[in-house]
């Protein structure tokens, strides 16, 4: 068996129960060695046969789980943040179906939630945005043409950057050509919940600036939108005018 564990976005703590029990019993462990916090490790039993993916290739990552499945041993694949999220899950869950391997998949907090936290902030907020935009800038691999910055930007709502860390001057550029005013603030925030973990605060005009003077250029996501200014209107749910399936409004 094949247990895909979303590990959390990097405080050792914030892995869901499923998850720690699995990594807990897991005689095999494949961890993405690039991103995931080692201190997880931790929680492996002794005698545990422990994988750093970062040095390895897909194929390179099958053989050992083929392997652990001809000893009739239980493999966790552990991924960063929530794998359904950049987390190249899909490629490999087709390749264990073709081989009659039986995997399922446990949810972990993703980065961009943990993100949020750390700034104690909501991304929908009433009249100001209602949809999060998650994406990344395009690098050394490509991106849909209709999901380009510039198109997602048109739309001021709040979106979440992931692994665009390095090419923040061209993101900028497309933001503000997109639609966003070049005073909309921006958070940074790098390493979200790790005991490393640094905020800035900026613009979308000063970004670059912000990420060059702070040598911020890896592992760090960009919170873009007004979500992060002050104003804002009071939501409906709690409102004593208000009528829904729970609560009659005041008259």
């Amino acid at each position: 068996m094949v247990h895909f564990v979303g590990a959390g976005p990097g405080a050792k703590d914030l892995i869901t129960m499923r998850g720690h029990k699995y990594l807990s019993e897991a005689d095999v462990i494949i961890y993405a060695g690039s991103l995931v916090n080692e201190e997880l490790l931790k929680y492996a039993k002794n005698g545990a046969e422990i994988h750093n993916s970062a040095h390895m290739t897909l194929e390179e990552v099958i053989e050992v789980i083929k392997k652990a499945e001809k000893e009739n041993k239980m493999t966790v694949r552990l991924h960063t943040g929530d794998s359904s999220i950049y987390g190249a899950i899909r490629e490999q869950i087709d390749i264990l179906e073709s081989l009659n391997i039986s995997y399922d998949v446990v949810p972990g907090v993703s980065s961009f939630c943990g993100a949020a936290a750390s700034l104690n902030a909501e991304y929908t907020l009433p009249n100001v945005s209602q949809s999060v935009i998650i994406t990344r800038m395009e690098g050394r691999t490509s991106v849909p043409e209709r999901e380009s910055i510039r198109s997602f930007a048109s739309h001021k709502s709040t979106m979440v950057l992931f692994l665009s860390s390095s090419l923040t001057e061209e993101l900028s550029k497309e933001l503000i050509e997109g639609g966003y005013e070049k005073d909309t603030p921006v958070a940074v925030v790098y390493k979200a919940t790790w005991p490393e973990e640094k905020i800035f605060r900026c613009t979308i005009e000063t970004l670059h600036q912000t990420m060059t003077d702070n040598n911020i250029n890896k592992t760090a996501l960009i919170l873009v939108g007004n979500f992060l200014g002050n104003n804002y209107e009071r939501s409906e749910l709690y409102n004593p005018k208000f009528t829904h399936e729970f609560r009659e409004g005041i008259k």
